[in-house]
């Protein structure tokens, strides 16, 4: 149909459409779930879904959206019986580390890499020093190792990376990515020797077996803030051209999972910078909302460091700031009440992880710095003694600040007990849950880590849905990849890398994990009424699945597949391809740039 058809206004008027009124596509033909308030989606969708300059402009019958929006250029889209959802919000991740993870040697365990023991991880980093991938670094670096799945039973040590290399400092990065192993070319690098005090909040793990090496000599494996330095020596100096390129990558590997909306959480002020700096370069064909460290923005001296906003430019805004407040549960380093059930090599009988900030007042400032500021705060909590000392300092602060609409976000919140749960619904804290853990880690958590009691109830997505309150679910990438469907089948089925069932009783439904990745998450970002679902009005940030995960049988969710991402109209995967993934850069381009990963 072309022309100016004629169509009834909503007052009941007939009148001839203008040519405006003609719509760029019209979806129909599938199951459209629109995650609008309000509609059961259990009953009948709407017919079609109209799109016009970026914006959904109808939403319901076929027949009227092409008698009101069809012209001459529309173009008429067949689903073809697929499910039409609203774009996926990443509620927590890391861009940059997206990218990094594409890039570096590849020592994930299946499903996501192949890596299976340490002479499989040994022979990836040597194939990786072998090939240029763009990192100006004299490290050789690999990441995603995890010492649950790996057959040997332990990290690999400072011994294990020297058969790799003794001339070049050699990094294999932990899944969690807060621990790490270097070789002891690298422990050279750092400085560090038997008599190197292990830093606030992180530990050099030392050698226990005098015979096998002198007693209290490192490792190889560093916790923490004795980590940090190691990713930040191997990635130190790396020029715009490659963070463009990096940037391109997460952008990329996102909108392939879904992804309309993704967060960079926890840049350094630098690497805020060097953000916008990528994106006047090249604007992001995805949205990027980012947020600062709150150790470093809180006591800047800049009158706003953050500058923070609502409003995107080329694609980018920043939010707000993220605290640290402990570390990984896998990796055995989380802050708890109670102590783990095996504890690592070394470590006391009464071992119960260690904060990253001890002392209460300074995390009490971040907060109160925050929130004076005008800036949304996340906080990593994963133990249930960091989240206690989190919610301390959220009870404090709210006195000295007053009421406020500020969404404050508990990010993983992976052992929070229930009384936490009340307690965040009382002080309007959002969680959001690292629900892969289920897969990734359940067998580990209940045979290792918590023991059977305490690991069913991690990211306990059904007391907050029982409480009807707001959570969001995330894939903290580059920890995992950015798998939306794993985080929608994770949390509906909670089954573990062994098929077993994790904590059943924390099940939520399908549309409960829907709207944690959609208008959950939009609405964490103060952004719902812009974003998260399909209604008229709102941004035609659209994904298009194989299958509707509402209708499938709960154990199929997971073989559902991401056919296409539309941001604002427009597909952006499958993407056209480019000639390169690094842009050209103009004059005053920042020399490098230091990756400081956190997740």
């Amino acid at each position: 149909m072309s022309g100016q058809p004629v169509v009834a206004t909503d007052t009941g008027d007939v009148r001839a459409a203008a040519p405006y009124d003609e719509a760029d596509v019209i979806f129909h033909g599938g199951e459209i779930v629109t995650v609008a308030d309000g509609v059961q989606e259990s009953a009948p969708g709407p017919e079609a879904v109209a799109v016009k300059d970026g914006v959904i402009v109808h939403v319901g019958d076929y027949r009227e959206a092409v008698s009101r929006w069809q012209g001459s250029r529309t173009q008429v889209r067949d689903l073809g019986g697929r499910a039409l959802l609203p774009g996926f919000i990443d509620a927590h991740g890391h861009l940059g580390g997206i990218g990094l993870q594409a890039t570096l040697a590849n020592l994930l365990a299946a499903p996501d890499g192949d890596v299976t023991d340490i002479a499989s991880l040994q022979e990836k980093l040597r194939a990786w020093a072998k090939t240029p991938v763009g990192l100006a670094s004299k490290w050789i670096i690999g990441f995603g190792y995890d010492d649950a799945t790996l057959a040997d039973g332990r990290h690999p040590t400072r011994e294990d990376l020297d058969a790799v290399s003794t001339t070049r400092p050699v990094l294999a990065i932990h899944q969690s990515f807060h621990l790490g192993v270097v070789n002891s070319r690298g422990l050279q690098v750092l400085g560090y020797t038997k008599a190197t005090a292990d830093p606030d909040g992180g530990v050099i793990r030392r050698h226990v077996d005098p015979v096998a090496r002198p007693f209290g000599e490192p490792n190889g494996v560093l916790e923490e803030t004795a980590f940090t330095p190691a990713s930040e020596k191997a990635t130190k100096g790396l020029p715009l051209t490659a963070l463009a390129a990096l940037f391109s990558k997460g952008v990329t590997t996102a909108a392939r999972f879904g992804f309309t909306t993704v967060q960079e959480g926890g840049a350094t002020l630098e690497n805020l910078q060097a953000l916008r700096d990528a994106a006047a370069v090249v604007p992001f064909k995805i949205d990027v909302v980012a947020y600062a460290r709150a150790d470093e923005a809180t006591t800047s001296l800049e009158a706003d460091p953050v500058g923070a906003s609502q409003e995107y430019k080329r694609g980018v805004r920043a939010a707000g700031v993220k605290m640290y407040l402990d570390g990984s549960p896998q990796g055995r380093t989380a802050w708890l009440t109670e102590p783990y059930k095996e504890r690592p090599e070394g470590t006391p009988e009464d071992y119960c992880g260690y904060p990253t900030i001890e002392d209460p007042k300074v995390v009490l400032n971040q907060v109160c710095t925050a929130y004076a500021r005008g800036w949304q705060v996340l906080a990593h909590v994963n133990g249930d003694a960091a989240i206690d000392q989190f919610i301390d300092a959220l009870d404090a602060a709210a006195k000295e600040a007053g009421p406020g609409d500020r969404r404050t976000v508990a990010i993983h919140a992976q052992t929070a007990r229930e009384d936490q749960i009340e307690d965040f619904a009382r002080l309007g804290v959002i969680p959001s849950f690292f629900s892969m853990h289920t897969f990734y880690w359940g067998d580990w958590y209940r045979k290792t880590v918590l023991g059977p009691e305490r690991a069913a109830t991690i990211s306990p997505a059904r007391w907050a849905v029982d409480r009807q309150m707001v959570y969001t679910s995330h894939h903290d990438a580059p920890v995992a990849l950015p798998n939306s469907i794993a985080i929608l089948s994770s949390q509906v089925t909670r089954r573990t890398r062994t098929d077993d069932v994790i904590g059943p009783e924390q099940c939520v439904s399908a549309l409960d994990a829907v709207r944690s990745i959609t208008i959950n998450a939009a609405h964490q970002y103060f952004e719902q009424d812009h974003k998260g679902s399909i209604e008229v009005g709102k941004l035609a940030d659209l994904v298009i699945l194989s299958a509707n995960p509402l209708t499938v049988e709960p154990e199929r969710i997971k073989d559902i597949t991401v056919t296409e991402t539309i941001k604002k109209g427009t597909t952006v995967h499958p993407a056209v391809a480019t000639s390169s993934d690094a842009p050209e850069l103009g004059p005053g381009a920042p020399a490098d740039y230091q990756w400081h990963g956190c997740c």
